[in-house]
């Protein structure tokens, strides 16, 4: 089942004359003919119409959405919504409305919304925004939530879930009717609580609009998308959209760093202040802070102090290791008391949360003869920074990374992961990510630049692709004590290549690759030096 085929099984019926009116929209047909018509549900994308759909028109990078209209109305759409550019593409059957919006992308949603009911209002709701962390948190936020509430939604990079079913996901945030339907499925089987990761992309592409959130949350602001974004200014200002009163009720906001900082002071709502940081002059003024912790070693979580606005000190677990995910518990704890959950049953909760795919994932346990093996999405110079210091305490042996660098996507940080694998892991491997439409050569090249500023002989540096071999050779270097961490994929389940998809998984390598013999297989038994 694709997300879009996620919908409710009993669609309400809503006429479209009463749609164009709560939308004072600009339509093409006569009243006797938008009369006759009903919505039940709404996309973006003609491919997945059903019949009784609104399809929505809106202007795209290459192709203005319009030019899908025939295809969407063959397959059923009953109307379609576009701006006046979409509108002069048109040639439809003269009994398909036309509805003219000035942006149809920001009305995506709201209309959406309208058509299923406005199921959000009806829903516990919780929105996870930041660079790093907003997966880890938000399964976190729902462990926290299913502590009061039987039946809970999470959606976002992983997979889109309603109670035990799930479907793998195919962004961070899905299309803004796609989202509106699936919280009108997830009401339908009975879920009270829906939380959901809300990506700087879809704030700014109105991907949430049409829904109030409950509780908008915010990890941290690191380089990433700038391809996308232009700047560090820009990309704050889509994160910020969440913190407006159209968009959310309240907010809690982790003040580790400046951007964090920035958004608490200007947020149009009221928000609620988290430190995460022991010894952070930032705690003083922080509503919540973090005042101790004992970041856990291997295989163990981290326990963490957190102290409330009241002065009252919480003894907590972050089930994950690493002093990155003490702030995402620490978080995810706050965001779901505001969500109206006990703090002691949250707190309890998250302790208890499952692992979450591909963040700090452990694929290969340590034993004798073998190394520590783990998948992390760490794809961000600062989350490599924050992977890399929190798998070195647990290592007595060598760090060994596969990494790479994703195409089509902000060049400037290429260098920067290398400067910081070499400075941090003792062997590289370095490889393809998704290459996407650019030469998967001149992105391990820009890679190897920084790696040389580190390293200029480049010891230990190997340049191995295809990425399923980069793991084998790292495995194959690896020896009992070593920690193999491969970066910047984690749970994707493929691998984008010149414009193809290709069903690709690092986990599923990984165990492949240790049931083949594959680890240690470089080195003799005699001399300890590779063969």
């Amino acid at each position: 089942m694709t997300p879009a085929r996620m919908r409710p099984t009993h669609p309400v019926d809503r006429r479209l004359p009463d749609l164009v009116t709560a939308f004072s929209l600009v339509s093409d047909a006569s009243g006797e003919t938008l009369e006759g018509v009903t919505v039940r549900g709404v996309t973006v994308a003609s491919d997945d119409v059903e019949p009784g759909d609104l399809f929505v028109g809106i202007p795209g990078l290459r192709r203005h959405g319009a030019t899908f209209a025939p295809g969407a109305v063959e397959a059923g759409a009953v109307a379609v919504l576009t701006d006046a550019a979409g509108a002069a593409l048109l040639d439809l059957p003269p009994d398909v409305p036309v509805l003219v919006a000035e942006d149809p992308r920001a009305l995506a949603g709201p209309v959406a919304a309208w058509v299923h009911g406005h199921p959000a209002e009806r829903l516990t709701t919780v929105a996870v925004t930041g660079t790093n962390g907003k997966t880890t948190t938000t399964y976190f936020v729902d462990a926290a939530l299913r502590a009061a509430h039987p039946l809970t939604a999470v959606l976002g990079t992983v997979e889109l879930r309603i109670g035990d079913e799930a479907i793998e996901s195919p962004r961070t945030t899905v299309e803004a009717p796609v989202l509106q339907a699936l919280l009108a499925l997830a009401l339908e089987r009975g879920a009270t609580a829906m939380t959901t990761e809300a990506s700087s992309h879809a704030l700014a592409l109105h991907r949430t609009a049409g829904t109030l959130f409950d509780v908008a949350a915010f990890t941290n602001l690191q380089r990433d998308h700038l391809d996308f974004h232009g700047d560090m200014e820009g990309y704050f200002a889509d994160k910020a959209r969440l913190f407006d009163p159209a968009q959310s009720r309240r907010g809690v906001v982790v003040v580790d760093d400046e951007w964090g900082r920035r958004l608490a002071a200007q947020a149009r709502i009221p928000v609620e202040t988290v430190a995460t940081h022991v010894g952070d002059p930032a705690a003083a003024d922080a509503d919540w802070a973090v005042v101790g912790a004992d970041i856990g070693l291997d295989g163990v979580g981290s326990t963490f102090v957190l102290r409330g606005p009241d002065g009252t000190d919480h003894e907590a677990v972050s089930p994950l290791p690493g002093l990155v995910n003490v702030s995402n518990a620490a978080l995810a704890i706050v965001v779901a008391h505001a969500a109206g959950v006990d703090l002691d049953a949250a707190i309890d909760a998250v302790s208890h949360a499952h692992a979450i795919p591909g963040r700090m994932e452990r694929v290969i346990e340590r034993a004798p003869g073998r190394p520590l093996g783990l998948v992390d999405y760490a794809h961000t110079p600062d989350a490599l920074v924050l992977a890399l210091e929190a798998v070195r305490p647990i290592t007595p042996g060598r760090l060994v990374i596969v990494f790479g660098s994703d195409g089509d996507r902000d060049r400037g940080k290429r260098p920067i992961m290398g400067q910081i694998a070499a400075r941090l892991a003792d062997v590289l491997v370095v490889t393809d990510e998704n290459p996407r439409s650019e030469e998967p050569a001149s992105i391990r090249s820009a890679i190897l630049t920084g790696v040389r500023k580190q390293r200029p002989d480049l010891h230990d540096v190997r340049e191995v692709e295809p990425r399923a071999q980069a793991i084998r050779e790292a495995l194959a270097l690896a020896r009992e004590g070593d920690t193999v961490i491969v970066t910047g994929k984690g749970h994707e389940p493929t691998q984008e290549i010149a414009g193809v998809f290709h069903r690709y998984n690092d986990r599923d390598v990984l165990r492949a690759a240790l049931a083949e013999g594959v680890v240690g297989s470089a080195w003799t038994d005699r001399t300890g030096e590779p063969a």
